[in-house]
């Protein structure tokens, strides 16, 4: 999330009521989670096994729980709970806004937009020229819609990020969504799909992608153009899908990976690490196509070759 202005390091300490290393004057221009910092970028890190990636990540400040010296070109921030300090600064620059009719008055459309009775559309909205959004459909707060795309009934776009920190005294504590979602041209989604919202970024849909029915995908995910995703498809979080990617019916798509530009996954199959481009996958976890099926080959005949063993042996 970039800031509407920029603030310098004394003034976000100040604000978390903090300790700091650094130039007290050093601008920071937004706030993001690890795994999508820029330069001039605001995180945290909560843990010694990522002390390493905060600190030598393209962030400039970071809200760590240790004292230590500040790397070169890096500003630093104490605070007992990162985690909690990160989400006081976010709810500190993002306002919720109670909604009092079902279309927001702050919503911009399009020419040619058609919208069906029963759509919700929160504040700051933005749907481009010659869209159609079918009945029931909720469009969360700063989403952003190109032209000529088409929604479906009952999808929500722009839920909050699946996000959460487990925490022995407080069980699962949230962290709180900045992020938008942004629709490309020429898009289709369909019935009762769901796109969460980044966490301090952005999730994309790219231009002329196609969604089936009850597709959900993660906060902070990057879909590419021409996809196709197939009906009950689950996309994790912070997930990077390259162009002319097709995922069959009930692909599920794990945290933190990318999928090669054109390759196609067959239904049922589970992606748990990145897949190169340009190939056909099957199973769980996916493989090239040809050698999973050389697998289950040998599976079956599995009983014929024990009793052959057995007949060698005399164990009949």
């Amino acid at each position: 999330m970039i800031f509407s202005k920029t603030y310098t390091l004394s003034e976000i300490a100040a604000l978390l009521k903090a300790d700091f290393e650094g130039a007290p004057d050093k601008p920071i221009t937004g706030i993001n989670e690890i795994h999508v910092v820029n330069e001039g970028d605001i995180t945290f890190v909560d843990h010694p096994k990522y002390y390493d990636k905060a600190l030598n990540s393209k962030a400039t400040t970071i809200i760590i729980n240790k004292r230590m010296a500040a790397p070169k070109g890096k500003a630093l921030i104490f605070h007992e709970a990162p985690f909690d300090a990160y989400n006081k600064l976010v709810k500190s620059f993002v306002k919720f806004v109670p909604a009092l009719q079902k279309i927001s008055p702050n919503v911009k459309v399009g020419e040619g937009t058609i919208i069906q009775p029963g759509v919700f559309i929160g504040e700051q909205v933005v749907i481009g020229k010659n869209c159609l959004i079918h009945a029931n459909t909720t469009i969360y707060d700063n989403t952003i819609i190109g032209d000529h795309v088409i929604i479906h009934a009952g999808t929500v776009i722009g839920s909050d990020a699946f996000y959460f920190k487990k925490k022995p005294e407080t069980g699962y504590d949230k962290m709180v969504s900045a992020g938008r979602v942004i629709i490309e041209d020429m898009v289709e989604i369909g019935a009762l799909c769901t796109i969460d919202k980044g966490v301090s970024n952005d999730t994309l849909i790219g231009q002329g992608t196609k969604l089936d029915n009850q597709v959900h995908i993660g906060h902070d995910t990057r879909v590419g153009k021409n996809c196709l995703f197939a009906a009950q498809v689950g996309i994790a979080g912070v997930v990077v899908i390259e162009d002319d990617v097709i995922l069959w019916g009930q692909v599920g798509v794990q945290k933190d990976l990318t999928i090669g530009k054109g390759a196609v996954i067959l239904g049922k199959s589970g992606i748990s690490k990145s897949i190169a481009g340009g190939k056909v996958y099957f199973g769980a976890p996916v493989e090239e196509v040809r050698e999973k099926w050389k697998e289950l080959a040998l599976i079956r005949k599995l009983p014929e070759i024990i009793e052959d063993i057995k007949s060698l042996k005399g164990l009949e």
